[in-house]
């Protein structure tokens, strides 16, 4: 099963994780950015962007060596709700950024907002957890 089935599948966990990864990518690549005009909030995002590393790229769990105490932090957010609240709480943080100063580091905290809900449609659906099978997960084709 491709990219595009996947899409089609209606996961809404699945939207989100995506959402989480075009999150991590803007965490990374905006914090650069705003390192010079908002640094403390530049440096939360990388902290932020690592967690959400290990936790929506399940490729990094096998290959990466963690340890028993972070890998039962990260197995806490196999639950859709769980994943959501933790979603609200970065893009939450993110926000608080613009009381120093407004930066571009608004449009992670829109897409980790965006992601929130996607989870929460997912936990409110009922609909399984599934992970990208490009990112190492085992895709919508086990979700039943």
């Amino acid at each position: 099963m491709g990219i595009l089935e996947e899409f089609k599948s209606r996961n809404f966990s699945l939207y989100a994780q995506w959402l989480g990864v075009v999150s991590l990518a803007l965490l990374i690549a905006l914090g650069v950015i705003t390192l010079g005009s908002n640094p403390i909030f530049a440096i939360i995002g990388w902290i932020i962007a690592f967690i959400l590393f290990f936790v929506e790229v399940p490729l990094c769990t096998k290959f990466c060596p963690t340890s028993p105490n972070f890998d039962g932090f990260i197995a806490r957010f196999e639950n859709s709700y769980f994943r959501g609240i933790m979603y609200l709480v970065f893009s939450v943080v993110m926000f608080l950024s613009t009381l120093i100063k407004t930066t571009s580091l608004v449009a992670p905290a829109v897409t980790l907002l965006l992601t929130f809900i996607c989870y929460g449609i997912a936990g409110f659906k009922n609909q399984p957890h599934a992970s990208t099978k490009i990112l190492g997960g085992t895709g919508v084709d086990n979700v039943v």
